[in-house]
């Protein structure tokens, strides 16, 4: 049988401590246990190894407990036992364990059953009382719908008996009566036409429903999709998922339905895993292209980044992060890959040589986010509340934003890299700059954690000069914010999901916002007028949303494995 060593456990421990936060116990252990000499390769080690492994020492203990019994009953007498009996009793107080459980389960169970007895007794006669009542009601109810006849049958003798004696009359009041009748149809007009008209929304909703002609759901993936991204340069489409695959599908220009089968037939699938797919620890978390669309690099659970070419080869591995990839960005010029991980680091990776060009470790908890400011600095965030913001060649941080009360989800400079904006699980969102250590502005509207949030394409220094800057902010209270940056006030409150929102992208032309949500939609909102425009329900939460450089399509990806691309056009 195969045993632990004692240097195998303490690596375990130690790489435990470590992904728990619990820094200085790592250290000590460490230090001790002489982790540094030993040879164990830590990339080939799992995330939360320690955990799977007591778990499946649980799971075999379980088992031998119940070797006895037949099939029939093992699922159950699993239920029989919690984690602290299989850590404190051996094999056979186990089984005594579960002999003596199932006793008492069966007393209660024949106690039940006496009980059951009795109260069907009492049932029964609260049924048949119910019944009787029931009855007495209904022989009620039709003495007064007979009676209810008898005086509408008199009602209408009478009105027969009026009518002959007023016949006579009749014919010489018929001229005074005509004129009557045509000055109370002149009042009833006037009165209709005073009525304030009902609008029906129903027709309105129904309208911004992108038709299913407009849409293209691609299928291949075998897990979750959580990120896509257009290439900015070709009509091509990349997504990741937990199926650990990346895929690069090509979208024809035009309508979506057409050239379909084909754009379907030529997808590439970016295999992180040799045979076997759906390893939890290949989920390919995140990816982006370069500024000229030729290369796509993807970064994923089991911590390496990887690069590959638009014809689906896999140019680069970067291995070096000992915990998962959860952002990764090129900066503009593309000649350097910026990476976040779970192992508290950012990595600055020099794409052609494929080394590390500098690892920066300031953070105490996982990075979350990432991005870049321009060709040399970055910003990075984490679980610890900190916001550090980095150049390459520099050993500290250039600047640190200190300000959170809690995890800093997501940093984006804006468009001329002069503001940073966060957002945080403290439901705050912060406005950054270079020049001041305390915030600009501090945003809070938001009534739970804020997910994401994206500057708009628009103001100084961008393709659309003329209108003001935004940034927009999606919750897990079910709503999106606009916010005026320049005053930090709030423009809209944008309500139409029912579940988080977890993906924001502005169109091109920064005249529309797309949300997409858990509650299997996404929302196409106008910015002018702060409302849908344009809607379209999936059949699973939604992770990200993106828009193509055209603006014309829009690509969202789905937990029941889609991607869908839908055609926009006003």
């Amino acid at each position: 049988m195969t045993s632990i060593t004692s240097v195998e456990l303490n690596f375990l421990v130690f790489r435990y401590l470590q992904e728990s936060g619990f820094t200085h116990s790592a250290f000590a252990l460490g230090y001790e246990a002489g982790i540094n000499k030993c040879t164990i390769d830590g990339n080939l080690i799992p995330p939360g190894a320690l955990i799977t492994f007591v778990q499946k020492g649980l799971q075999y203990l379980e088992m031998e407990a119940n070797l006895s019994n037949s099939d029939a009953e093992v699922d159950e007498d699993f239920s029989l036992l919690q984690p602290l009996d299989l850590i404190q009793n051996d094999v056979n107080q186990l089984r005594q364990l579960i002999k003596d459980r199932k006793k008492n389960l069966q007393k209660d169970r024949d106690k039940d059953k006496d009980l059951e007895k009795e109260h069907e007794g009492e049932r029964t006669r609260v049924r048949e009382k119910e019944r009787l009542e029931r009855e007495k009601e209904f022989e009620k109810s039709r003495e007064r719908v007979e009676k209810n006849k008898e005086l509408e049958k008199n009602k209408e003798v009478e009105k027969n008996k009026e009518q002959e004696k007023h016949h006579e009359d009749h014919n010489d009041r018929g001229r005074a009566t005509e004129q009557e009748e045509k000055v109370n149809v002149k009042h009833e007009e006037n009165g209709a036409s005073a009525e304030p008209m009902d609008i029906s929304t129903a027709s309105t909703s129904q309208a911004c429903e992108i038709p299913s002609s407009d849409v293209t759901i691609l299928e291949g993936h075998t897990s979750e999709v959580c990120a896509c991204a257009w290439s900015p340069t070709g009509s091509l489409l990349a997504s990741g998922s937990g199926d650990s695959t990346a895929r690069i599908w090509p979208i024809p220009d035009g309508s979506s339905r057409s050239g379909l089968q084909n754009g379907a037939l030529n997808v590439l699938v970016l295999k992180h895993v040799k045979g076997r797919t759906n390893e939890k620890s290949k989920d390919v978390t995140t990816l982006d292209w370069n500024g000229e669309g030729t290369l796509l690099a993807t970064g994923s659970y089991d911590g390496q980044a990887r690069i590959w070419s638009t014809n689906g080869e896999l140019r680069s591995t970067l291995n070096k992060h000992k915990g998962p990839i959860f952002s990764l960005k090129w900066n503009k010029k593309g000649d350097y890959l910026l990476t976040g991980s779970c192992d508290k680091t950012a990595i600055v990776w020099d794409v052609k040589a494929e080394e590390v060009k500098q690892q920066f470790e300031f953070h105490s908890g996982p990075t979350l986010d990432v991005d870049w400011r321009n060709n040399m600095q970055f910003a990075m965030s984490s679980t610890d509340n900190m916001i550090y913001v980095c150049k390459i060649g520099e050993n500290r941080p250039i600047k640190t934003f200190a300000g959170h009360q809690g995890e800093v989800n997501c940093v984006k400079w804006d468009p001329t890299g002069t503001l940073l904006a966060s957002c945080s699980d403290d439901i705050s969102a912060k406005i950054w700059s270079m020049k001041q250590e305390k915030y600009v502005h501090d945003l809070r509207e938001h009534s739970k954690e804020i997910y994401t949030i994206r500057w708009s394409p628009t103001g100084p220094g961008t393709n659309n000069p003329n209108q003001q800057l935004v940034l927009a902010s999606a919750s897990f209270d079910s709503t999106v914010k606009l916010w005026d940056v320049e005053l930090g006030k709030l423009l809209y409150s944008l309500n139409g999901h029912r579940d988080p929102v977890y993906s924001v992208a502005f169109s091109p032309n920064g005249e529309y916002l797309a949300s997409g949500s858990l509650d299997k939609s996404m929302h196409i909102w106008s910015l002018k007028e702060g409302k849908i425009v344009k809607t379209y329900t999936g059949n699973g939460g939604i992770f990200e949303v993106c828009w193509n450089k055209e603006g014309d399509k829009i690509a969202a990806c789905f937990a029941n494995n889609t991607v869908c691309v839908l055609d926009f056009r006003m």
